[in-house]
C-alpha cells in the first residue's frame, strides 16, 4: 500500500514539475484545469450563476401566487409575448417556472455547487493528498456538468415551452408528447439534460470515493478524519448507489417518448382517441423516481452538515461533541436514506400495509438526525463561541434543520399526509430542512474556506448583515406556507381564483406576504454577491491560518500551487478537533504536531502514541523521499 502510495506521489511531483515547465496558459489554468481547488472553484461559481436563475424564477411564479392574472412589465419582459400575453402569466408558463425551478436548484444548485465545490476543495486537502485519485476524471466531471446545465438553459427557449409536468416529470403528462405543449421538445431537453447531469456525478462520487480511501497522508486514519471528510464521502456513496436508478427512470421515459414501448403508459384515452398503449404503470416511475428523490434529500444536506461540524467546532474553540456519534448517525442516514421512498406515494394507492413500513422507517430517521441537533447544541454549550459569519450560517442552519425536520415527522406519518399530500404545507417543509437549511450550510462553507480558496478575507460585516437578512427572510418565506397548507392551499395552482370561494381572499393575502418577504429575500443575496466579487480582488490579504483551524487545510500556503504542500506533505498524529485542551498553552493544537511536542497537554492513552511516532514519521521520510527525488 505505501509503495504504491509513494509510486504516487513521485508521479504527480514530477507531472507537476512537467506542468509548470511547459504550459500554463490561461486554458489549461483556468478552463480546462485538472487542479481540484480550481475546479472547485469552478462549480462554486457555475453553481451561483444557476442560483441567481432558479431564484430568480421562483421569485415569477411567487408574483402570479401572490397577484393572480394581473398585468406585470417583468413577465413580458423575461417570459415574451408568447408566455406573458400583455403581461399576464399563462398557466402554461406558470408550469414551466415551476419545473425548471425545482430542477435547477435541486441538481445544479444544492447537488452540484455543494458536494462540486467542496469535496473537491476539501477532499485533498484535509486528507494530505496532492489531489483528486484522477485529476482527468474531475475535469471531465465539471465539463458534462457544465454542458448539462447549458441544455437545461436551452430548453427555455424552446418554441413550444421548456418541460412543465412537475420537477418530478411525472408520466403519463411527461412520456406523451402531445398531452401538454411543455411534453414535446422542452422535456426531451430535460432528459437528454439530465442524463448528462448523472454522468457527470456518478464521476465526481467516484473519484471522491477513491480519493478518500486510497490518498490519505501517512497517520491519517479513517477515525482521524475531519466529519466534513466523513460527510462527503457517504455523500459519493449515496450518489453512486441511487443516481443510476434515476438514470433508468428517464431512459425507460425516453423509450415511452420515442420509441413506441408502454413502460409507464397503460390505457388512455386523448380526445376519444384510444392510444395502442397498453400495461405499463405510471407508479413504476414513481418507485424509480423517488428511489433517488429521497436519497437526494440527503446528498444536498450531508455535506452541509459535515461542514457545520467543522465550523462549529472551530468557532466554539472546544472539541466536536461525539465524534463517533456523528459518524455513526451519517452512517444511519445513509443506509435509510434507501428505504423511505415511498412516503412520497402514500396517495398513490400504494398497500396500506406497506404505507405502514415505510412510515415506521421514516420516523426511525428521525433519530440519527436529533443525534446530529443534539451533538451541535452540546458542542455550542458553554463554548468560547466566535461569531463569524460562517458560525452565524452554520448555527442558522441547525435551526432550520430542527424546525424543517419537526415538520418531516408530521408528513412522515400517513394518516396526516393524506390530508396535508401536495399541499403547501409539504413545500414548507421540504424547503425548510433541504432547500433553506443546505443553501445555510454553502454560504457558511464559502465565508469560513474563502481565504483558502482565494487567499483573501471577506468583509465580516457585510456577511453579519447578509445573514441576518437572510435568516429572518426565509423564516418569513416559508413559515406562513404551513399555514395556508394546513388550511388546504394546494400546490402547482397556477391561480386559486376559479373555485369560487371565499377562502381564496385569505389565501391571496398570505401569499402577497410570502412573496414580498422572498423578493426582499432574493435582493439581500446582491449583498453577497457584492462581497464574494469584491473580496476575491481587493479583498484583505488573508493570514495562513485565519480561523485557527486544526485541520491539515491551513498548513498549506496561502495560495497553494497545484500539489498542495511546498516540500513534504505533513504527516497526522492526532484527530482533528484538539481545540482548547486542557494542559496546552494554545487553543489548538494542529492535527501535524506530534504527541511528543505537547508532553504538558497529552491524556495517558496518548503518551502511548508517542512510540508510534517513528513509524510515522519513519513512513512519511519515505513518502516525501520519494516525492523529492
Amino acid at each position: 500500500m505505501s509503495h504504491s502510495h509513494d509510486n504516487h506521489a513521485h508521479d504527480n511531483h514530477s507531472h507537476d514539475h512537467h506542468e509548470h515547465h511547459h504550459k500554463d496558459t490561461f486554458i489549461t489554468k483556468y478552463i480546462f484545469s485538472i487542479d481540484h481547488k480550481m475546479i472547485a472553484k469552478q462549480y462554486l461559481l457555475s453553481g451561483i450563476i444557476m442560483g441567481i436563475i432558479g431564484v430568480g424564477m421562483s421569485l415569477l411564479f411567487r408574483m402570479q401566487l401572490a397577484w393572480p392574472e394581473e398585468s406585470f412589465k417583468v413577465f413580458s419582459f423575461f417570459l415574451g409575448e408568447k408566455m406573458a400575453p400583455e403581461g399576464v402569466m399563462t398557466n402554461e408558463a406558470y408550469l414551466s417556472l415551476v419545473t425548471i425551478h425545482g430542477t435547477i436548484m435541486v441538481f445544479f444548485v444544492l447537488t452540484a455547487a455543494l458536494s462540486g465545490t467542496f469535496s473537491n476543495l476539501l477532499i485533498p486537502l484535509q486528507l494530505g493528498a496532492r489531489d483528486m485519485a484522477s485529476g482527468f476524471m474531475n475535469m471531465l466531471s465539471y465539463w458534462i456538468f457544465f454542458l448539462s446545465a447549458v441544455i437545461m438553459i436551452s430548453s427555455l427557449f424552446v418554441e413550444s415551452g421548456p418541460a412543465s409536468s412537475g420537477w418530478t416529470i411525472y408520466p403519463p403528462l411527461s412520456a406523451l408528447p402531445q398531452a401538454i405543449s411543455g411534453s414535446g421538445m422542452g422535456m426531451t431537453l430535460w432528459l437528454v439534460s439530465m442524463a448528462l447531469f448523472i454522468a457527470s456525478s456518478l464521476m465526481g462520487s467516484l473519484n471522491y470515493v477513491v480519493t478518500v480511501i486510497n490518498l490519505r497522508t501517512k497517520g491519517m486514519t479513517m477515525t482521524r478524519m475531519p466529519l466534513t471528510i466523513w460527510s462527503f464521502f457517504f455523500t459519493a456513496i449515496l450518489g453512486l448507489l441511487s443516481f443510476p436508478v434515476l438514470l433508468s427512470a428517464a431512459l425507460l421515459l425516453i423509450f415511452d417518448r420515442s420509441f413506441g414501448t408502454s413502460f409507464y403508459l397503460s390505457e388512455i384515452y386523448i380526445q376519444g382517441q384510444a392510444l395502442p398503449n397498453m400495461g405499463g404503470s405510471p407508479i413504476l416511475y414513481q418507485h424509480l423516481f423517488w428511489f433517488l428523490g429521497h436519497p437526494e434529500v440527503y446528498i444536498v444536506l450531508l455535506p452541509a452538515l459535515g461542514m457545520t461540524s467543522e465550523i462549529i467546532a472551530t468557532n466554539s474553540r472546544k472539541p466536536i461533541f461525539g465524534y463517533r456519534a456523528m459518524i455513526g448517525s451519517m452512517m444511519g442516514i445513509t443506509v435509510l436514506a434507501f428505504i423511505v421512498w415511498a412516503h412520497h406515494m402514500f396517495v398513490t394507492g400504494m398497500n396500506p400495509f406497506l404505507g405502514s413500513v415505510f412510515m415506521f422507517l421514516t420516523l426511525i430517521i428521525a433519530v440519527p438526525s436529533a443525534v446530529k441537533a443534539f451533538n451541535y447544541i452540546t458542542t455550542l454549550w458553554k463554548g468560547n463561541l466566535i461569531f463569524t459569519p460562517a458560525m452565524l450560517f452554520s448555527i442558522g442552519l441547525v435551526s432550520l434543520f430542527i424546525s424543517g425536520g419537526v415538520t418531516g415527522i408530521i408528513l412522515g406519518n400517513s394518516a396526516l399526509d393524506i390530508n396535508l399530500h401536495d399541499t403547501y404545507f409539504v413545500v414548507a417543509h421540504f424547503h425548510l430542512v433541504m432547500g433553506a437549511a443546505s443553501f445555510f450550510g454553502l454560504m457558511a462553507g464559502v465565508y469560513h474556506w474563502f481565504p483558502k480558496m482565494f487567499g483573501r478575507m471577506m468583509n465580516k460585516t457585510l456577511g453579519y448583515i447578509h445573514f441576518w437578512f437572510t435568516f429572518v427572510g426565509v423564516y418569513m418565506v416559508f413559515f406562513p406556507m404551513h399555514y395556508i397548507g394546513i388550511a388546504g392551499f394546494p400546490r402547482r395552482y397556477y391561480s386559486f381564483t376559479a373555485v369560487g370561494n371565499d377562502g381564496a381572499a385569505a389565501f391571496t393575502d398570505m401569499n402577497a406576504f410570502i412573496s414580498i418577504a422572498a423578493i426582499i429575500t432574493f435582493t439581500a443575496q446582491a449583498i453577497f454577491a457584492w462581497n464574494f466579487f469584491y473580496s476575491i480582488f481587493k479583498g484583505k490579504k488573508a493570514p495562513q491560518n485565519p480561523w485557527n483551524s486544526t485541520t491539515l487545510e491551513w498548513t498549506t500556503p496561502v495560495n497553494p500551487g497545484h500539489g498542495n504542500w511546498e516540500g513534504e506533505i505533513p504527516a497526522v498524529y492526532r484527530w482533528p478537533y484538539d481545540y482548547s485542551k486542557p494542559g496546552s498553552d494554545v487553543d489548538f493544537i494542529p492535527q501535524n504536531v506530534p504527541f511528543s511536542a505537547t508532553k504538558s497537554s497529552n491524556l495517558p492513552e496518548e503518551d502511548a502514541e508517542i512510540a508510534k511516532e517513528k513509524d510515522i514519521d519513519g513512513l512519511l521520510g519515505a513518502q516525501n523521499e520519494s516525492y523529492n527525488r
